[in-house]
């Protein structure tokens, strides 16, 4: 059977690893240095995703969480070193905010073409204690490549296209800046369009 994740290739040391299989088309991104290695979210949890990040590096690996949304935290349970940012640490260890059913709905919307080994009566939200907190600011040295900590709450390169040009994050802090102006800036505004992106609140 076809693999689950689709590898691109960003560039030799830096990985983009897809689950196009699902509607979400999650994306999560191995950036590997000299001495060590962080990945970029887990994705939605339905297959193992250490096997294929063990099968592009060998160097030890830190799970950097974006945000503790269930469809980039579903693969944590693989790995033993995981950060997040200091706002969302109580998610991921006290209580995620969204019921299990609520969230194996969302899961199992079409379109999807689960594995074969997929069972969906097992499947469970990811709960578990970050052994690192991120802040804004904070840089992580990976021994010859550098990554900084910018804390956007939110998507931008998660799912569907991966061709997103670097200019957009400076389009999402204009948006959020304007949202924060109009007081809309609060969980369960809504969606709001800026063009070229959506903010969903």
């Amino acid at each position: 059977m076809e693999s689950w994740f689709t590898v691109e290739e960003i560039d030799r040391e830096t990985f983009a690893i897809s689950e196009y299989r699902h509607w979400e088309e999650t994306h999560c991104y191995l950036i590997c240095g000299k001495k060590c290695a962080i990945l970029v979210d887990t994705g939605l949890g339905i297959s193992n995703i250490r096997k294929i990040v063990d099968s592009l590096t060998e160097l030890p690996v830190m799970v950097v969480t974006t945000h503790i949304h269930w469809d980039h935290i579903g693969g944590h349970k693989y790995f033993d070193n995981i950060a997040v940012h200091e706002a969302e640490k109580d998610w991921l260890s006290v209580r995620f905010p969204i019921p299990l059913q609520a969230v194996k709905k969302n899961l199992t919307k079409p379109p999807c073409d689960f594995p074969a080994d997929f069972d969906i009566d097992a499947y469970q939200i990811f709960q578990g204690i970050p052994q690192g907190i991120l802040h804004d600011g904070d840089s992580l040295n990976l021994g010859g490549r550098e990554i900084q900590v910018i804390h956007t709450p939110g998507h931008y390169p998660g799912h569907h296209q991966l061709n997103i040009s670097v200019s957009l994050i400076h389009e999402i802090e204009n948006g959020f800046e304007q949202l924060e102006e109009a007081g809309k800036l609060k969980q369960g505004k809504g969606m709001f369009d800026f063009g070229d992106l959506q903010i969903h609140i």
